[in-house]
């Protein structure tokens, strides 16, 4: 039914892939991963830890839930904010 999925439907997959922790799937369709990375300042010498978070687009097949470890892959546009998939639950 989804046609925005890569094994049912016709979305196309390439680009970056990752795996990430979801943090919310409050949305249809739609969970919240957030990436932590470090960030160094050069005026003290030492590094801070950042967070981004990046909405991603949740197949029913699949139907990841909060806490889960999934790997998302970039895909075109499916909305204004999303354009990753998750592809595969890890964890």
């Amino acid at each position: 039914n989804d046609p925005n999925c890569p094994f049912h439907g016709s979305l196309k997959l390439r680009g970056r892939v990752f795996s990430e922790k979801i943090v919310s799937t409050k949305s249809h369709r739609t969970a919240t991963i957030e990436m932590e990375r470090r960030h160094y300042i050069p005026k003290y010498e030492r590094y801070e830890k950042r967070k981004t978070r990046l909405q991603v687009h949740n197949p029913d097949c699949i139907n990841a839930k909060e806490g889960d470890v999934v790997k998302v892959q970039e895909c075109r546009p499916i909305s204004k904010t999303k354009h990753f998939v998750i592809i595969k639950k890890t964890k």
